[in-house]
């Protein structure tokens, strides 16, 4: 079993009414050598919030998001830290259209799953949970 850190991937498309839409999970683990990002947006719920959301600017973000969790030159300059400094980096609290959520900890020895787990409590809406988790 490993100790990991987790944030929900928030989008925030009226930063100034608050609401917000959970799009995915980032999910670290410094003993594990673990740090991924899975994004799920449900575009039909955003734009319930704001029909006049800019989708393409927000799917850039998510995407990128992704991007500096895998790390490497096609990330920039932070994609080049290490793996706990992006994940410090990506759950630095902002005033931006993707935010996350406080970080929380637990323990796990399976990953991959957790975030899996993770993405079904979440982010997915009932209707779209996988069967039998």
């Amino acid at each position: 079993m490993h100790a990991y850190d987790y944030a929900v991937i928030r989008v925030v498309p009226r930063v100034e009414r608050g609401e917000f839409v959970n799009a995915g999970v980032v999910l670290s683990c410094k003993a594990g050598g673990f740090l991924e990002a899975r994004i799920e947006l449900d575009e039909a719920r955003l734009r319930a919030l704001d029909p006049g959301v800019d989708l393409d600017a927000v799917r850039a973000h998510l995407a990128a998001f992704a991007a500096i969790c895998a790390g490497g030159d096609e990330a920039g300059p932070i994609g080049r830290l290490p793996a706990r400094e992006r994940f410090r980096w990506l759950v630095a609290p902002r005033s931006t259209v993707i935010q996350t959520s406080p970080v929380h900890s637990g323990r796990c020895d399976d990953h991959a799953t957790m975030l899996e787990r993770l993405l079904d409590s979440m982010v997915r809406a009932p209707a779209r949970r996988n069967p039998g988790t």
